[in-house]
């Protein structure tokens, strides 16, 4: 992935990549009253990954600590309830009146459903860069044995 593109790749995927990042957004929260949620809004930002790699803007990182945290707010969200006496996996809601936007209401399933993306998003990371292969060795992993 390190080969030049041409340039009209590169600034087209440079402008529809945030367009992207915000129908991720709007998909990760309007999951639970509306079609989405986390795993939608983890492929959306997935291929935002994706197509940048492939124009050579960014290569991939972190795509372990993604995961590890994905998995651990679903861990924390999942076991909050049993803290405090309700069912594993029990829902809260709580609704705060913000100035501009009104009444905003949202429960626990929106950390789980960023949990969910992270993990997402940390597995098309790592599929990416494992495919990219190490920058200055050839095709084949090394093995130390024999040879050379």
């Amino acid at each position: 992935m390190s080969e030049p593109r041409a340039p009209a790749i590169e600034r087209g995927i440079r402008i529809v990549s945030p367009l992207a990042i915000v129908a991720g957004v709007y998909l990760l929260f309007a999951g639970h009253n509306n079609p989405g949620g986390g795993f939608a809004a983890g492929l959306v930002f997935g291929a935002v990954v994706i197509l940048r790699a492939v124009a050579g803007i960014g290569r991939p990182a972190y795509a372990f600590g993604l995961i590890s945290l994905g998995v651990l707010t679903i861990a924390a969200v999942s076991i909050a309830p049993v803290l405090w006496g309700d069912l594993l996996l029990d829902q809260r809601i709580g609704s705060w009146e913000l100035p501009v936007a009104g009444e905003v209401k949202t429960g626990s399933a929106l950390p789980f459903d960023i949990g969910v993306s992270l993990i997402v998003v940390g597995l098309v990371s790592a599929l990416v860069d494992g495919l990219s292969g190490p920058p200055d060795r050839g095709p084949w992993p090394q093995t130390g044995r024999g040879g050379k």
